[in-house]
């Protein structure tokens, strides 16, 4: 061991000792008595402590820090004291305390100046830079920067020139001076790279990147972030590479690419576990809880939410754990539970108080006023929506304002006070003369359309919400956080509900109702919110340059409105002028992405991942309609379900039910199918009676849904498209009283007559084998045998069974299969169904890893459990593994509707691929599977629970 390093286990021996006295006085006196300590050598050791430990735990880093101060009065040493009162400014620094650690650094610099120690002045004064400009004392800053200059300028430091760089740098980066800014940093960089100093090199990384984001170069931006973490890695500075990787993540949220955000911001928080970075943990909570806000994913949300709000209190954060619990009663609100809501609410507006917050908890008011609007408690929802408005409207944050001016239309018209509700429209409307929001202008012509259909005025209604339906359709990709986060969206459909009856009561309005039906069902399987999965990178070179121009703007305009709401909610005052600014370049943006739309053709939009906004004609849908066909599409209006019955040559609307009565016969078929998880023996003993109980449910259903439009039905084959709950029904099990349907049709399934048509059309695979994949249990012993059956079905199948049936067998032979058979259990997340997935070997998938595969099969099938059913939202989207198989690329999916019975699943797997080797069309196949399974299974639980969706 060399003499330094035997003087600093030393040092470290006397410092526990000191800590261990109890108090300053016995610990002077300690100092006193014991003259042969190297007690120079103590001081420099405690300072080099608080520097390790302000990163830390800060409050021992004070606690050092003192101890330093004591030490070096007690032996005399004004070059002592000063450093120990540097590393005292330091800590103050550390806990905000930024008054105090200017004065510190100012006694520090005091005495090095006393000494003669030029160096050290220099670096005080270096680092009394950061608090004075966080206090707004620029010009204090600023001539400490050029005195710290002069000094290492004539000492000839240039590395410690490099990083008073850096910190003139950030004075003009917070005056929003990021030219001026980028200067400094960039001439730093060039000469801490000469003198290879990895910490400065960070630091002058990550400074550059957030001016660049600044100066909305989002390319600059992200490979600055990449070479700060290639950097970090090679130095082993594991904490700053999880800390670029955060960086990373962070600006693929800002430019809405949630799905690359997702996964590096998971991967982030891994590493900020590992490390012990409790607040990069948080940071990356709350920025996933943003996320799945935005996807609309409530219960992860409130999750992420709570645990960042628990990680920033307990660091002392007050304005990140303040955003975090209005993000998990966003949450709650969406969950419905409004008590536990509006209480977060409460908490979260007390700490925006206490931190002197001047927005958020305005913002807070108008997220109360839409929970009491949903409760029905109008008259305070209007109280506290009216004091958003006004807070908005003075503080020039229009958008906001426009928000809370329609809700207060809202709860007028919910008063029945139509006039007032005229009034606030026509407010809201001048004011987005300005504004250009399509999301706010559906918002406000939707509501103007209310208006006018609850004062009878059919057709200013009608022209109302299309001019409502126009401006949705314009930049659907480009929702803004906040708008979403409100959740104001989920009306959409109304707009669509509202245009259908009234063009269904007009003569000859079938045609266009038809297409609005269209356009309010399962929208975002062509227009995905995450991001669709076939979108190439910008960089391939069958790209055309409009397409890489749309894919840009897209990601650029959400870049521009994260970065508006970032400044409006910022913590510290918010700079209008730099708002202005950003609205203006968002507004530019807007234009250009609509002239390159009305450019593009429908490919190109495909391609750029905007998908083109109208749904596919109803001649194209006929077009693909074979002549023995029928489409049978239902939609709900309010409570009325309606069907239509689209053929090759007619188009048929007509009223059927309502739809509260469906969902109470829904409801005794599901408990009917429930009764099979109950003990064997009861089934047995009770099969008699359970079957004629659910024929008995099906013979209603039928009554409902089917009968209104039998007369219409003389084809061979159906293709229903459900909405609503009718998504959940059994339609080829419905029995008219003789037989099922299924015994008179063929039937098929599709989400929309849209995507009906799109499936027709799909590019799939149409040579390669067959990849078969079964993962058995000791509940489902029976799917080794069915896997096994279906490899000697078809030829040249690939087999995998068990712990070889991976996620990765999957990405690698997926895309070359005809034919995809994965036999597992299947679970279904009703409270989020993002996250259903499928057992595999050793993981599982869900439909967020869906969106990332590329399987474009003639026919996958799930054989397990309940793998066909979904939760579906606002819009008639549905949310589960229907949505990811077919926006994977697969042309034709068998699902199932409940879970299945092991052995007779394995029955009528054998049964549908031996016919569909015979040439039998996959519509067929399942027909003829049905039919021989009930020979056997008399009971619909058995023979009816697979459906076939896509092309028939």
């Amino acid at each position: 061991m060399s003499v330094k390093a035997a003087q600093r286990t030393e040092s470290d021996a006397v410092i526990e000792r000191l800590l261990a006295l109890a108090d300053e006085a016995s610990r002077r006196e300690f100092v006193k008595n014991h003259t042969a300590v190297d007690w120079i050598t103590v001081v420099d050791k405690l300072t080099e402590r608080v520097w390790q430990e302000v990163r830390i735990d800060t409050g021992k880093a004070q606690i050092l820090a003192d101890l330093g101060i004591v030490v070096a009065e007690t032996i005399r040493s004004q070059s002592a004291l000063a450093k120990s009162l540097r590393a005292k400014a330091n800590a103050l620094y550390a806990v905000d305390q930024h008054s105090a650690a200017i004065e510190f650094h100012g006694k520090a610099a005091a005495r090095f100046e006393a000494v003669g120690d030029d160096q050290e002045l220099a670096r005080t004064l270096s680092g009394s830079i950061q608090p004075l400009l966080l206090l707004g004392r620029y010009d204090q800053a600023l001539a400490a920067g050029e005195r710290a200059r002069a000094i290492f300028t004539k000492l000839g430091n240039t590395q410690r020139l490099a990083r008073l760089e850096i910190n003139v740098g950030n004075i003009y980066h917070r005056q929003d001076r990021f030219q001026e800014a980028l200067g400094y940093y960039e001439r730093a960089y060039r000469e801490l790279l000469a003198h290879d100093d990895p910490e400065g090199l960070a630091a002058v990384l990550s400074n550059l990147s957030l001016c660049y984001i600044s100066l909305n170069e989002f390319s600059k931006a992200l490979e600055t972030y990449r070479m700060a973490r290639q950097h970090c890695e090679q130095k082993g500075m594991s904490i700053l590479v999880a800390y670029a990787d955060y960086n990373i993540a962070y600006l693929y949220f800002l430019r809405g690419e949630y799905g690359r955000a997702i996964q590096m911001l998971r991967d982030a928080s891994l590493s900020a576990k590992k490390a012990g970075d409790a607040y990069q943990l948080a940071l990356c909570s709350l920025d996933l809880a943003e996320i799945y806000l935005e996807l609309n994913l409530g219960s992860e949300a409130g999750e992420l939410a709570h645990k960042a709000h628990a990680g920033f209190l307990k660091l002392g954060f007050g304005y990140e754990a303040a955003k975090a619990l209005a993000f998990a009663a966003i949450a709650a609100s969406r969950e419905g539970q409004t008590f536990e809501a509006l209480k977060l609410f409460a908490q979260a507006k007390d700490m925006f108080v206490q931190d002197k917050n001047l927005v958020w908890p305005s913002l807070i008011d108008l997220y109360e006023a839409l929970v009491l609007f949903n409760e029905g408690r109008l008259f305070e929802a209007r109280r506290q929506a009216a004091a958003a408005r006004d807070f908005f409207g003075s503080g020039g944050i229009r958008g906001k304002a426009v928000l809370a001016e329609l809700l207060l239309g809202r709860i007028c018209l919910r008063m029945n006070d139509a006039a007032t509700t005229r009034k606030h429209c026509e407010t809201a409307l001048q004011q987005l003369s300005e504004l250009e929001s399509p999301m706010l202008a559906f918002q406000a012509e939707f509501l103007s359309g209310e208006v006018e259909k609850t004062t009878g005025h059919d057709q200013p209604a009608y022209d109302a919400y299309g001019r409502a339906r126009q401006a949705l359709e314009m930049l659907r990709g480009n929702l803004r956080g906040e708008e979403l986060k409100i959740a104001f969206f989920q009306n959409k459909l109304e707009v669509y509900e509202n245009l259908v009856d009234i063009c269904v009561r007009r003569p000859g309005g079938f045609e266009e109702a038809f297409g609005y039906i269209e356009q309010a069902k399962s929208r975002s399987l062509m227009d995905l919110m995450v991001r669709p999965v076939h979108v190439p990178s910008e960089s391939d070179a069958g790209q055309s340059e409009l397409v890489r121009s749309i894919r840009n703007l897209r990601e650029e305009l959400n870049w521009y409105y994260n970065l508006i709401e970032k400044e409006q909610l910022r913590p510290e005052e918010r700079s209008q002028e730099r708002i202005q600014k950003l609205e203006s370049e968002a507004r530019a943006h807007e234009s250009e992405l609509m002239r390159a739309v009305q450019q593009a053709s429908t490919s190109d939009l495909n391609h750029a991942g905007l998908q083109a906004p109208s749904n596919v004609p109803l001649e194209e849908i006929r077009a693909v309609l074979p002549a023995d066909t029928a489409l049978v599409e239902y939609f709900c209006v309010q409570d009325r379900e309606i069907a239509c019955v689209l053929t090759h040559d007619s188009l048929q609307i007509c009223p059927v039910t309502l739809q509260s009565r469906v969902k109470k016969l829904l409801q005794l078929l599901q408990f009917q199918l429930a009764k099979f998880r109950l003990d064997p023996q009861y089934v047995s003993t009770f099969q008699n009676s359970m079957l004629e109980a659910t024929q008995a449910h099906l013979k209603n259903l039928y009554q409902e849904l089917i009968a209104p439009v039998r007369n219409l039905l003389g084809v061979k084959n159906l293709v229903f498209v459900p909405h609503g709950v009718l998504h959940y029904v059994p339609f080829h099990a419905l029995h008219d009283g003789e037989a099922y349907l299924v015994d008179r049709f063929s039937i098929s399934y599709a989400p929309s007559a849209s995507i009906y048509a799109l499936c027709q059309r799909k590019q799939v695979n149409t040579s390669g084998s067959a990849l078969i994949m079964g993962i058995a249990d000791a509940q489902a012993p029976s799917i080794r045998a069915e896997v096994e059956s279906l490899s000697s079905i078809l030829p040249d199948a690939k087999l995998f069974v068990g712990p070889e049936a991976t996620e990765a067998t999957l990405r690698g032979y997926g895309p070359g299969s005809r034919i995809i058979h994965i036999a597992t259990h299947g679970y279904f997340r009703q409270d989020n169904p993002m996250f259903s997935s499928i057992r595999l070997g050793g993981s599982y998938l869900s439909l967020y890893d869906l969106y990332h595969l590329r399987l474009p099969a003639e026919l996958v099938t799930l054989s397990g459990c309940a793998t066909g059913l979904n939760v579906v939202t606002p819009g008639d989207e549905l949310l589960g593994l229907v949505r990811g198989l077919l926006q994977a690329g697969a042309q034709s999916l068998v699902l199932s509707l409940w879970e299945v019975h092991d052995e007779s699943t394995r029955e009528f797997m054998i049964a549908l691929y031996t016919r569909l080797q015979q040439g039998l069309g996959k519509r067929a196949a399942l027909q003829g599977a049905m039919l021989e399974l009930r020979e056997r299974y008399p009971h619909p639980y058995y023979w009816a629970p697979f459906t076939l969706i896509g092309k028939g």
